[in-house]
């Protein structure tokens, strides 16, 4: 599959930073290897450094393992809709509203880690079983216009910016 990175008219302006810090190559084969390198910033963390905040108010390092799983899951969705030619326009999701739900700190960081190692497993299904002729379709995503081609890419860039921000802000925490 020659998966070329969506141009700018396929996606909307708010999509752009994944975009930017998704980085170059097959983007399926990047997002297996981001697969590994999650797992392997959590592994080896205790449940304690895994309910770090780096910040009152912010998310816990448990709390963004889930958002990186329910975000992939949603992503994939679209793309789903998007890719079987379902032009019905797909509602985005407060982040915060799922992140409260999900209690994610009451969860072992082992589990946390295994749903975010299953949601990743089904995306690069659905991506590598989708025809090529269908990653150009386009569809509506909360209220902005986005090609199936797109969303592994939002997949790669949105748990890269995750990572970037996790190194930058919460890791320096826990030493």
């Amino acid at each position: 599959m020659g998966l070329t990175r969506p141009l700018p008219g396929e996606y909307a302006e708010g999509y752009a930073p994944y975009f930017t810090t998704a980085p170059e190559g097959d983007p399926l084969l990047l997002l297996q290897a981001q697969m590994g390198e999650v797992v392997d910033l959590f592994t080896g963390l205790s449940e304690a450094q895994g309910a770090y905040r780096y910040a009152p108010g912010k998310w816990s390092l448990k709390d963004l393992i889930q958002h990186l799983s329910d975000a992939e899951r949603i992503f994939d969705y679209r793309c789903l809709r998007i890719g079987r030619g379902d032009a019905t326009p797909l509602p985005g999701f407060d982040e915060n509203a799922y992140a409260l739900a999900a209690r994610a700190d009451d969860r072992p960081i082992a589990a946390l880690l295994g749903d975010f190692h299953a949601a990743r497993e089904a995306s690069l299904a659905l991506f590598y079983s989708l025809p090529e002729a269908v990653w150009g379709q386009q569809g509506t995503t909360n209220g902005r216009p986005l090609t199936a081609r797109c969303i592994p890419y939002i997949c790669l860039g949105h748990v890269a910016h995750h990572l970037n921000v996790i190194r930058e802000r919460y890791l320096p925490g826990l030493k």
